[in-house]
């Protein structure tokens, strides 16, 4: 009973990198900036995809301290971008839709800061096998983490095909209200036109011969 009380203090102490992770909305013609402090020589990471929105693309694009851009790609749907810095200071990260005037988009994207630390505080200096306990510690640490990948992965899948799923349906709305409204006056069209052919015309008054 001792043995996953253990396990599981240890798999709490585990440090993740430092880092941001959110889901946003970017309107049409607009552009949303984020900064962080990054020291040098640390290795960051930018992943990011939009869920909704038009064609589901966005630019995007990193700048050092020093206003010097790093990274830049336009019209993405989704992307990955890794970096160790060379210069200690604030970094920009930034996403634009700038180039569409009246799409919304909604926008995911996770930023992190640094190497993930061992879950043992020995383990890079270690010469000796790990014991049963710390093994098992390292194998449910990995699972956890994959874990949670799977999930952001299917949540943003199912966000995305939700949102598709909506605009189709209001397509399919749209569409049948026309179509509808259509068939209403083409029909009534069809009883005028043949009410027409059997409507008898009135004959003028005839002349009275005497």
């Amino acid at each position: 009973s001792a043995l996953p009380l253990l396990l599981l203090l240890v798999l709490l102490r585990a440090e993740r990198p430092r880092g941001a992770e959110l889901t946003f909305e970017l309107p049409d013609s607009a552009r949303q900036c984020f900064h962080e402090d990054v020291e040098r020589g640390a290795r960051f990471s930018l992943d990011y995809q939009v869920i909704t929105g038009g064609h589901y693309d966005v630019d995007c694009y990193v700048e050092d301290p020093l206003g010097n851009t790093i990274y830049r790609e336009t019209k993405k749907q989704y992307d990955s971008f890794t970096h160790q810095a060379e210069v200690k200071g604030v970094y920009q990260f930034c996403f634009s839709n700038e180039f569409s005037t009246f799409s919304h988009k909604t926008i995911y994207f996770d930023f992190q800061v640094g190497d993930e630390p061992p879950i043992l505080p020995d383990m890079g200096n270690r010469v000796t096998a790990l014991t049963q306990m710390e093994s098992a510690c390292v194998t449910i640490h990995e699972a956890l983490k994959t874990v949670i990948d799977s999930q952001t992965h299917y949540r943003l899948r199912e966000a995305q095909d939700r949102a598709r799923a909506e605009d189709l349906n209001s397509r399919v709305s749209y569409w049948s209200v026309g179509e509808t409204v259509a068939l209403f006056v083409v029909s009534f069209s069809q009883v005028l036109l043949l009410k027409s052919f059997f409507t008898e015309k009135r004959a003028g008054p005839r002349a009275l011969h005497s």
